[in-house]
C-alpha cells in the first residue's frame, strides 16, 4: 500500500504513517481512530490548489498534516503542536 490511497469512500492513510508521526505502534492506530483518540480533518483545495487535499491528524497535542494530490501522492508533510478544532456551539 502507498502512504495514501483514494477510494470511493475517501482517503485511506497507511497506519504506519500515523504511528510513526505520533510515536505509536501502527497496530494500535485503527482502534485509536475508532475511539477518537486520533481525529482528523480534510480540506479540499480551491483555485490554484484545486486537485489537492490537506489531511490533518491530531493526537496527544500534536498534529500531522499531509498535502496530497489526486493520485494520493504526498506533496508535503509537516508535524506540529496543535489541538483538534472544536465543533462550533451555534
Amino acid at each position: 500500500m502507498t502512504e495514501v490511497s483514494i477510494t470511493s469512500e475517501g482517503f485511506v492513510v497507511d497506519a504506519t504513517v500515523l504511528g510513526d508521526a505520533f510515536g505509536l505502534d501502527a497496530a494500535t492506530v485503527p482502534e485509536r481512530l475508532r475511539s477518537a483518540e486520533i481525529t482528523s480533518r480534510c480540506e479540499t483545495g480551491v483555485d490554484e490548489d484545486a486537485g489537492r487535499w490537506r489531511l490533518t491528524f491530531y493526537h496527544g497535542g500534536r498534529a500531522l498534516r499531509l498535502t496530497v494530490d489526486e493520485s494520493g501522492a504526498v506533496l508535503s508533510r509537516s508535524r506540529f503542536a496543535a489541538h483538534p478544532p472544536q465543533p462550533s456551539s451555534n
